[in-house]
């Protein structure tokens, strides 16, 4: 018998034996239960749980997915799956066994999370409900390809929601100037959103910059790091992906700022950010520097797309671009291959021209 009384405390205890991943066999004690049935209930999911039995809950089987998953994906992505799944997923088949899933309980499912309203009184966007339906499918298609489930319910019950397809908002050059401008009361500002704007790099990146990173010789700075604060603590990781590791030229205006910059900063260290605030800063000032130069109001990665679109304006190609702004594919860089609204205008004459009209 693996369950047991303690005679002290009156509660009751397991003390199981199992074969762990290699085979070989260990011993599992859990103590605290109240009842003798909790803790039967407790070994039972356990050993479910170490044979890899997909009678165990979903509930149950979540935190083998989260301890398979968990350091193969960066901690930010993780935390926002996590959120997702537990106040989206979680609450509506925490204690359904995983074998007995069907495709008609995701659709029941869909049409609860379809039906909600956020703190605004607004049904989820079709891209939000997409992103929660592609949780679920990942967490059933991990239980196929790992642990021996015969199909996934979530892909035979088909997706909620859509992908939007969005209009990239982009600052012109002359808008961008506008906003720097007003922005030179803060140095530290004024020079991250320089090398924002004139670099095309993610905040990420931004942030993890040192002194190291620059060659001023050869106008260069160097991306192989990124720079988060989850939980209250200052992280840095590697960038998004292989190809954001790189290293881009700086325009030589940009060089003598930031030259200027990192001279002005006492006792900085080589490997020190220099940079030494979070995004949650910028995402202010970029308010205040916008309402300021009474220009229309971006996201700081929108700053981004503003620097790709002005290369592809100037008519650089889509694989120079994607190397400098570190984009795995091409396809990603074609994305924002939208045209400054002037371009439409000048289409339109050129057009006139062809035709014959004058």
């Amino acid at each position: 018998m693996s369950v047991h009384k303690d005679k002290k405390t009156g509660k009751w205890y397991v003390s199981c034996r199992y074969d762990n991943w290699d085979g070989a066999r260990k011993q599992k004690m859990k103590r605290g239960f109240e009842t003798k049935r909790e803790a039967q209930s407790w070994e039972r999911e356990f050993l479910q749980i170490k044979s890899s039995n997909l009678d165990m809950t979903f509930g149950a089987f979540l935190e083998l997915y989260y301890n398979d998953r968990k350091s193969r994906i960066k901690k930010n992505t993780f935390l926002t799956k996590k959120n997702v799944i537990e106040n989206k997923i979680l609450p509506y088949f925490k204690d359904r066994k995983m074998s007995e899933i069907k495709a008609t309980d995701i659709i029941a499912w869909q049409n609860v999370i379809m039906a909600e309203r956020d703190e605004n009184g607004e049904l989820h966007s079709p891209s939000y409900l997409k992103t929660i339906h592609n949780q679920i499918s990942a967490i059933f298609n991990h239980a196929c390809n790992f642990y021996n489930l015969t199909e996934n319910p979530a892909r035979k019950a088909g997706n909620m929601g859509r992908e939007q397809t969005k209009e990239m908002v982009i600052w012109t050059k002359e808008e961008y100037a506008k906003f720097a401008d007003v922005m030179m009361d803060k140095p530290q500002a004024f020079y991250a959103f320089e090398i924002l704007y004139w670099c095309g790099l993610r905040v990420g990146e931004l942030l993890a910059l040192t002194p190291a990173d620059f060659d001023f010789e050869k106008s260069t700075l160097r991306v192989n790091k990124s720079y988060q604060r989850l939980e209250g603590e200052d992280i840095i990781t590697d960038p998004k992906t292989p190809c954001s590791i790189r290293t881009i030229t700086m325009p030589e205006f940009l060089r003598d700022e930031i030259k200027e910059y990192i001279g002005m900063l006492y006792g900085i260290g080589e490997n020190d950010r220099i940079f030494d605030f979070t995004k949650s800063f910028l995402h202010s000032e970029m308010r205040r520097g916008s309402k300021a130069a009474g220009i229309k109001k971006l996201t700081l990665h929108q700053l981004r797309h503003s620097h790709v679109s002005l290369l592809i304006n100037m008519g650089f190609t889509a694989v120079a671009i994607a190397k400098r702004v570190g984009h795995e594919s091409i396809d990603i860089t074609y994305r924002y291959a939208h045209m400054f609204p002037s371009e439409q205008a000048k289409m339109a004459d050129k057009l006139n021209i062809e035709r014959g009209v004058s």
